[in-house]
């Protein structure tokens, strides 16, 4: 492996996420122009310059590892990728952001021979961070990135773990824009009767933190949607799979980075005898 450990990782970029995530809070306190981009999504300056932080310091870090940039790639601008490289969305969530929620994150995932292996997502507004620090291990923390700035070491990191789902009730994690009998028709086939609503890949902390039981998604995703995600349920002791349990694959560029739809789980529940 040619990139460094998580925790020697995470600590190298964290000064550039708070960089970043102070840059996001500062342009929507001072008012903020929504762009779309060509798939009518809404983009904005602090997408734009975030990921130019962000970027910056992961090549600074890492040089021989592409970063594969949502905004960068959204415009036709994307590298060569080989086995290893990274693939960051400065602001997950923009709709939300641009609104005034504060569920929008900052996502950043190794990928390894085509499977997320670290993951850092940060819900700046939430004080929310969440980081895979080993494998098989991933931690939660409070961070205000316009306090005191603070090193890894310096934080008060606590491990986190999916919870044991129960074989009927199960609690969801949902997008407040979907609805309709379509898609309670499917959560009910999976055995949900609770719902959380949240947004972005926040979902996924919240999972791995055992928040909830599942994070279904039934439409399509960008890879840099889930893979920063997929890395933390995974080192919780969670899963994230295709929805008929496939695994998923990244790094198809060809394809423009997209995946298919997917279900994050906690644990399963052992059957009883």
């Amino acid at each position: 492996m040619s990139y460094q450990s998580h925790a020697a990782l995470a600590s190298a970029i964290l000064p550039a996420v708070i960089a970043a995530a102070r840059f996001i809070l500062e342009t929507r306190r001072n008012g903020l122009i929504v762009d779309s981009k060509s798939d009518s999504s809404p983009v904005t300056e602090a997408d734009r310059h975030a990921e130019r932080i962000l970027t910056a310091a992961l090549r600074a870090i890492h040089p021989d590892i592409p970063v594969v940039g949502e905004e960068s790639a959204s415009a036709g601008v994307a590298p060569s990728i080989g086995p290893q490289f990274f693939l960051l969305d400065p602001l997950d969530g923009t709709s939300d952001y641009a609104a005034g929620r504060d569920d929008f994150t900052i996502n950043i995932g190794l990928i390894d021979d085509g499977h997320p292996v670290f993951g850092l997502i940060y819900a700046p507004a939430r004080h929310d961070l969440f980081i895979t620090t080993a494998p098989g291990f991933a931690v939660t923390t409070r961070l205000d990135p316009e306090g005191p700035a603070h090193t890894l070491a310096e934080l008060n990191l606590q491990q986190i773990g999916v919870r044991t789902m129960p074989h009927t009730g199960l609690t969801a994690l949902v997008s407040r824009r979907e609805s309709g009998p379509a898609f309670n028709n499917r959560l009910a086939a999976l055995g949900v009767t609770q719902r959380t609503v949240a947004s972005s890949a926040l979902k996924f902390g919240l999972l791995a933190r055992g928040d909830a039981d599942v994070y279904p998604r039934f439409g399509p995703t960008c890879e840099w949607d889930t893979a920063a995600g997929q890395a933390i349920v995974e080192a919780s002791g969670g899963t994230v799979t295709a929805l008929d349990g496939a695994p998923l694959v990244y790094g198809k560029s060809a394809a423009n980075f997209l995946n298919g739809p997917f279900i994050a789980r906690g644990r399963t529940a052992p059957k009883s005898s």
